[in-house]
Formats: structure tokens, C-alpha cells, sequence
């Protein structure tokens, strides 16, 4: 019994005291979060890049 009225209470909350975004904002925030998870990617990806040469070229030096 106190599950169920757990899961009514909720519900209720969710439809009465919640309030939501309207449409035209989730699609605007939604591209802000995806253009800057390709950015971030882009980044960490070139930080990985550049510490790839620079610890191939210690490799290099400390073998010669």
C-alpha cells in the first residue's frame, strides 16, 4: 500500500507542482549541450594528440 501511494504522490507532484520547460527552450538548451559536447570532444581529443607526439618524441630522445 505504501508503494502505491509513493507512485500516486509523485505523479501527482510531477503534474501539479512541476514546471516545465516550454518546447521552444529544451530544443534551444539541447543544441547548447550538444555543440559544446563537440567542442569539449574536439579538445580533450587534441590535448590526447598533442601528449601522443610529445611522449612519442621522449621516446625517441631517450632511445638515441
Amino acid at each position: 500500500m505504501k508503494v502505491t501511494n509513493y507512485i500516486s504522490e509523485a505523479f501527482g507532484e510531477l503534474k501539479d507542482n512541476v514546471t516545465w520547460p516550454e518546447w521552444s527552450e529544451i530544443q534551444r538548451l539541447t543544441i547548447i549541450v550538444a555543440v559544446f559536447s563537440v567542442i569539449f570532444a574536439l579538445v580533450t581529443f587534441g590535448v590526447d594528440k598533442g601528449f601522443e607526439v610529445v611522449i612519442a618524441k621522449v621516446y625517441s630522445f631517450l632511445k638515441n
